[in-house]
């Protein structure tokens, strides 16, 4: 049975950047097929078993480009190895299986398909502020090694470069608490 917010949360997935949908499960092929159409997901596996489930995961790591990420959502016991094997697993916490749990890299603590989305938002915005940090900590190093090399940095400069940019950088890195969907 189709979850009410399936087919957008899969709409939201490939409007955060995500390529390819596929759908791997142990239903009949008929119901597989009519739920992937319904759903707008790009490929289909059915009745597959948890280790044909591995097996297609396998396969699909072994296609994916440099710099892509296998990501798998599930929620029963026998999702477990394929979390586990994926780049990413997530588990959807709520009514998810303590194996199916502990075996994902991310645990949704409800059942809304959607919120995966909204994790890849928050993570892509929580990577582009660590970067900002890390440019604008080693710049500012940088530039007042230049400073004392060539004899015009002094003691305030070095405190400013040591404990005024982690400042700034803390400050710079609480916006991702203001992460609104």
């Amino acid at each position: 049975m189709l979850k009410p917010r399936s087919k957008a949360a899969i709409q939201a997935l490939k409007d955060c950047g995500v390529k390819r949908s596929v759908m791997l499960t142990g239903d009949r092929k008929d119901v597989a097929e009519a739920v992937a159409r319904e759903l707008g997901v790009d490929q289909v596996h059915s009745e597959l078993l948890p280790a044909d489930k591995v097996a297609q995961v396998e396969k699909l790591l072994a296609r994916q480009g440099k710099g892509e990420k296998l990501a798998f959502v599930g929620d029963g016991i026998n999702d477990a190895p394929v979390l586990s094997r994926a780049d990413v697993g997530v588990a959807m916490g709520a009514l998810g299986s303590d194996a199916a749990i502990e075996a994902a890299d991310v645990v949704l603590m409800d059942d809304n398909p959607e919120k995966i989305a909204t994790a890849i938002r928050i993570s892509k915005r929580t990577l582009t502020i660590v970067h900002q940090n890390i440019v604008f900590a080693l710049g500012v190093k940088f530039i007042v090694l230049i400073l004392s090399a060539l004899g015009l940095g002094n003691m305030w400069i070095a405190v400013f470069a040591d404990v005024g940019v982690s400042v700034l950088a803390i400050l710079n890195a609480m916006r991702a608490l203001r992460f609104r969907d």
